[in-house]
């Protein structure tokens, strides 16, 4: 099969893996199952054996035709688009329920995708990925730990994230010059329990993890903030004043916000430094 470097194609041939990603999306009995970047069609055979129906959203053109061929369109409907402009909210509408989601993500726009699922969060259940193994490192990491930061938070926000397993290049087809790992993600945002703004946190915490070697306070500063107001609510917060944002919990991170938020509330004049 011809392969697209562009289109960062690695199609995977090992027969083991693509039945234990298939199994570990969980029970596919009357479910719809959006499967991103089918590539040659290897997952979504499995997936099909499994779901009561499969959208297969492929950017290349010449294996959409593959596959539209290949598999009868009461099971699987191939749709031809980039899945970052893909509706995940008119699929869901036109399944009725909320969808799951499975992808070996081309490296190149990983995060790109990962982002445009948070942001369909609402019609969506849960989702297996498949990406680079770093990257997998940074999106499951703990605080504290070496790869915990902001891709770690963004996606934890919306739901656990758990690594699954782990495959060698050789896997592949063409081999890849990484390892790759396949998480589950659980969509189950966490703002209202935080009792945070989903517009506006996001934002915070990119401004926390703006700069890895400067403190959390310091990152701060630089946005803006006042340091008398960034000094009380770190106290305010139980966050250490001279702590690295890597070291803060979602809910530590939650508990700044409200107090620097409370703190602009009840100070209406200044600017708001994560609305610029």
């Amino acid at each position: 099969m011809p392969v697209k470097p562009k289109l960062g194609q690695n199609f995977l041939h090992d027969a083991d893996a693509i039945q234990r990603i298939a199994t570990s999306i969980g029970d596919l009995t009357g479910r719809t199952v959006v499967e991103i970047g089918p590539g040659g069609g290897a997952i979504t055979e499995a997936l099909a054996a499994r779901a009561a129906h499969v959208v297969a959203v492929e950017l290349d053109h010449d294996l959409a035709i593959r596959l539209q061929v290949h598999f009868p369109p009461d099971r699987v409907t191939v749709v031809e688009q980039d899945v970052l402009q893909f509706d995940f909210k008119a699929a869901s509408e036109a399944a009725g329920e909320r969808l799951l989601v499975v992808g070996n993500l081309p490296y190149n726009i990983t995060s790109q995708i990962l982002l445009k699922l948070a942001a369909s969060q609402a019609s969506l259940d849960r989702a297996v990925l498949m990406v680079q193994r770093e990257v997998a490192d940074r999106i499951t990491a703990q605080p504290g730990s070496r790869d915990y930061g902001l891709l770690s938070v963004t996606v934890q926000m919306y739901g656990p994230a758990q690594r699954l397993f782990t495959l060698p290049p050789e896997s592949f087809t063409p081999p890849p010059d990484v390892h790759s790992t396949v998480f589950r993600w659980r969509f189950e945002p966490r703002f209202a329990e935080l009792n945070v703004d989903e517009a506006t946190f996001p934002r915070f915490v990119r401004q926390c993890f703006a700069q890895k070697r400067k403190t959390l306070a310091n990152n701060l500063r630089a946005a803006g903030i006042p340091p008398a107001d960034v000094t009380a609510a770190l106290a305010q917060a139980e966050i250490a004043p001279q702590a690295r944002a890597e070291v803060a919990p979602i809910g530590a991170l939650a508990a700044l916000w409200r107090a620097l938020e409370a703190k602009r509330a009840a100070s209406p004049d200044e600017v708001d430094p994560s609305s610029e």
